[in-house]
């Protein structure tokens, strides 16, 4: 059964009511009849007013048409039927079918056209078969960890269109252009705190392999997490090619860090004081304690957990220093790795002890960074490998937009931002 609208009664002049102000067809008044007869409409032909074949796609082509209709008036000069058309030059020459794709499901229209082929839509421009917000949907979806498949599936779903793979692919490959300007964006000069840390995705390079994702987040002096890049390395994590990440980012304007945090990966304070000599490189918390459960049997967390926490949470390195060895005392029989583990971290550790109690809050509370790798595990999740490089950086890329739609990739870190600003302001005097 085909839905129709009777778009004369549309095209009609509103007939003002007593005490209303004009007939004006775009007002309330008119609106809320329109919306009023669509309803009796669909309730009379048992249908549904909107989805796949529902009233509100008749009416968005009744629209779309009578638009296009206007343009071409316009460009040829005359309406339809009208003698000045006559020995003009040009004139109507049919129409043709197309297909779109709008926020509401598929469209088929009929697009008028001209004998001299001049006419150039704008309102449903040639060439292009998706309106709206199709694009940002796709890309949207794509971002919250569906495949392309997953999205072929949903559109088909609630849109009734007929979605290809290789479309879905060059939609989100239109993001390419701003990922590299968002990669390459100038920097704030000075950073607080960074925190850098790298995720392993699979990439298919004639075989799938490991491959390091490595991230680096900025909290400035405003209390924003900027989010500075995103770098695809190859084999495992290391320092020499985060050398190369910390030099692009102070090639984009970073001329200081005052803490650098990370994982205690091997040979990293020596990179980093080849880029910014005064930075403090400091262990991160939570990384340390999650590594050291690596070697218990989880029914010792617990009691591990509350043996660790007197170190880290020690007012001077010399508390500290007496707590680690009460815990030595206690595990180093039964988990010895746990206890070497903390003897190489120490030296990267034990300056997160003379911190103020305000930094100490935001370099230990590393919800925000977590945050955003729990977001990227679960978009790489569930594609399993990507085919290249390129393919798992877009993939991630989308994730970081859709934390922030104003594509700065920011938010805020803390809303009790100013106590830490003083302590550093004052740790670090002259540098922020």
């Amino acid at each position: 059964m085909t839905n129709t609208i009777d778009t004369n009664t549309a095209r009609r002049p509103a007939v003002s009511k007593p005490g209303s102000r004009t007939g004006d067809p775009t007002g309330p008044s008119s609106i809320k009849d329109m919306a009023v007869a669509l309803m009796e409409q669909a309730r009379a032909e048992g249908v549904s007013l909107v989805g796949p074949g529902g009233l509100l796609q008749d009416l968005a082509k009744g629209v779309l048409e009578s638009a296009l209709e206007a343009e071409l008036d316009e460009h040829l000069g005359y309406g339809p039927y009208d003698p000045a058309g006559h020995h003009s030059g040009n004139s109507r020459n049919g129409a043709r079918p197309k297909t779109v794709l709008t926020d509401i499901g598929p469209l088929d229209l009929d697009v008028p056209r001209d004998r001299a082929g001049t006419f150039e839509p704008v309102i449903v421009p040639k060439r292009k078969r998706r309106l709206g917000g199709v694009d940002q949907l796709v890309c949207s979806l794509s971002a919250k960890g569906l495949t392309h498949g997953e999205i072929c599936a949903h559109l088909a779903e609630v849109y009734g269109a007929d979605v290809s793979k290789e479309t879905v692919s060059r939609i989100t490959d239109r993001v390419l252009e701003g990922m590299s300007d968002w990669q390459n964006r100038p920097l704030d000069r000075v950073y607080p705190v960074v925190f850098i840390d790298a995720i392993v995705v699979k990439i298919r390079d004639g075989q799938v392999a490991n491959r390091p994702i490595y991230v680096a987040i900025g909290v400035n002096v405003d209390g924003e997490r900027d989010i500075l890049g995103l770098w695809a390395g190859a084999g495992g994590e290391g320092a020499k090619y985060w050398h190369h990440v910390l030099t692009e980012i102070r090639n984009r304007g970073v001329a200081d860090v005052c803490i650098l945090v990370c994982d205690g990966l091997s040979g990293l304070p020596d990179a980093v004081a080849a880029v910014w000599p005064a930075t403090i490189v400091q262990t991160c918390v939570v990384h340390l304690l999650r590594n050291s459960f690596k070697y218990a049997s989880r029914r010792d967390w617990p009691a591990i957990s509350k043996a660790l926490k007197p170190i880290y949470t020690a007012p001077t390195e010399a508390s500290a220093l007496e707590r680690f060895l009460e815990f030595s005392e206690a595990w180093e029989a039964r988990y010895p790795a746990i206890v070497r583990l903390w003897e190489r971290a120490w030296a990267e550790f034990v300056p997160f002890l003379s911190f103020d109690p305000e930094i100490r809050t935001v370099i230990y509370t590393t919800n925000a960074i977590e945050s955003l790798n729990s977001r990227f595990r679960r978009a790489v999740r569930a594609r399993g490998h990507f085919p290249t490089e390129q393919a798992a950086l877009k993939c991630l890329y989308l994730t970081v937009m859709s934390l922030d739609p104003t594509g700065r990739g920011r938010q805020r870190w803390s809303n009790r931002w100013k106590g830490p600003l003083n302590a550093f302001s004052v740790r670090f005097e002259g540098r922020l």
